[in-house]
This record gives structure tokens, sequence and C-alpha cells, in this order.
């Protein structure tokens, strides 16, 4: 097996998080992103749930495929949390915290309340706020991740967004 590159991980993250930014992010905005995402998945064919909330956890968005459950937007709730609270994206914090060798208890943190996987991502303003957090929820966590940074791409019209693709662990 091979061993994860969590500090790669975090680079790329990074990256993806300082290029996807929103000129503005509306309630209106939320919701053509998240018919826009809802198209993405249908398309594609899989099973996805997807929530979109402001920053207060404002619900302004939120879908569930046919195979999806309360279980899904259980997680997408512990993602949530961890993004709003991180201030990156959940799979930024789940490789960040490998590197430092830190899980959500040693944070001082409910493991009920949040999670270190991929599936949530920041909706930062080009101004550098943070107004929002896009959550997907039911796909391997790195493809959770892989979605939304796709997705994102072709709806902010924006190249060259680096990407990785992801080994199975």
């Amino acid at each position: 097996m091979k061993a994860t590159d969590y500090a790669g991980i975090k680079a790329l993250t990074a990256k993806q998080e300082e290029i996807l930014l929103f000129p503005h992010f509306s309630n209106k905005d939320a919701w053509k992103l998240g018919d826009f995402l809802t198209e993405k998945v249908y398309e594609k064919g899989i099973e996805l749930a997807i929530c979109i909330r402001r920053m207060n956890g404002c619900i302004l968005y939120q879908h569930l495929t046919e195979k999806t459950n309360t279980n899904n937007v259980n997680w997408m709730g512990r993602k949530f949390h961890t993004v709003s609270l991180m201030e990156m994206s959940s799979l930024q914090a789940w490789a960040t915290c490998h590197i430092n060798g830190e899980s959500i208890v040693d944070m001082g943190l409910l493991d009920t309340e949040y999670v270190l996987v991929g599936g949530g991502f920041p909706v930062r303003l080009t101004t550098g706020e943070l107004v929002g957090v896009i959550t997907v929820s039911n796909l391997p966590h790195e493809q959770d991740h892989q979605f939304i940074v796709e997705c994102l791409q072709e709806y902010l019209g924006v190249e060259d967004v680096p990407v990785m693709a992801f080994d199975p662990e």
C-alpha cells in the first residue's frame, strides 16, 4: 500500500482554496450553485447529498439523491463544523491534523460534531472573507472533495486548478 502524502494534499488543497474564490455570494447565488451541483450529480449518475450553508449554519440549499439519507445529512453537519471552525476545507484539515498527529478529541472537540474527512469546502470571497460552506456526502471522502473542486472550477470558470488522483486507503 502506498503511503499517503499528507503534506502534498495539504499544499494542493490550500492552492485549490486560494484559486476557487467567489466575486460575491448571496442566498440566490447559493441556490444557483446548489442547482448546478445537483445537475452535475445527475449527469454523472452518482448518489450524493449536497448542502450549502452560511457561516451561521443557516442552510441555503440542500438536496439528497434517492440512495442518500439522514446519515449523510449528519456527516455534512460534521464537515460544516470542521470547515467553519478551521477555516479550510475538511480535506485540508484532515491532512493538517495527520501531519500534526492530532485528532478531533486532541483539539478538545466532540467527534460527534466534527470530523476529519474530505467533502467540506469553504465559500470564500475574493476579498478573503469566508461566507459559507459547501458539503457533500456519500462518496469516499477524497472523491467528495474532488467533486466539489471540479464543479467549482467549471461553475466559476477558473482554469488550471490543481487536482490530485487519490488512491483508496
